[in-house]
């Protein structure tokens, strides 16, 4: 991370936590909107999108760059944003063949992918600065 990860009783610790809530709901929306009946399969507005040839595609992989954007306010490094892009790349590049492509998108679950790596981020960011602070108090 570039940054600290705000504590509670930091100045922008409310702005951090709306930008992560967005990244979290968005992803959600994306990739597990909607449930098929009687199953455990579950898609989001990318699969849907999808249907519709080129746009849809470009649409979701708006959304996916949106999220990366709002993980680069947050602080994720370079290494994490590169990732971020692979996972959005693939999908755009699979997600692209008709039919299969939206198989494909309620497969792989690209957002939801980016999310947990941002959040395995936040939280080995936290856990180290929370070892960083313990140590200076033990000096």
């Amino acid at each position: 991370m570039r940054f600290h990860v705000p504590n509670e009783l930091d100045v922008g610790f409310q702005d951090y936590v709306l930008r992560l809530e967005r990244v979290e709901q968005s992803s959600l929306w994306l990739d597990a909107r909607f449930r098929v009946p009687l199953t455990r399969i579950h898609f989001g507005w990318d699969a849907v999108w999808g249907l519709i040839p080129i746009a849809g595609d470009l649409a979701s992989a708006a959304f996916s760059i949106r999220n990366m954007h709002l993980a680069y306010q947050l602080g994720a490094s370079s290494r994490l944003l590169c990732s971020m892009a692979g996972n959005v790349l693939v999908d755009l590049s699979f997600g692209a063949v008709p039919i299969i492509g939206t198989c494909f998108d309620v497969w792989y679950r690209a957002n939801l992918r980016n999310l947990s790596l941002l959040t395995t981020a936040i939280e080995a960011h936290r856990r180290l600065a929370r070892a960083d602070n313990s140590r200076s108090t033990l000096d």
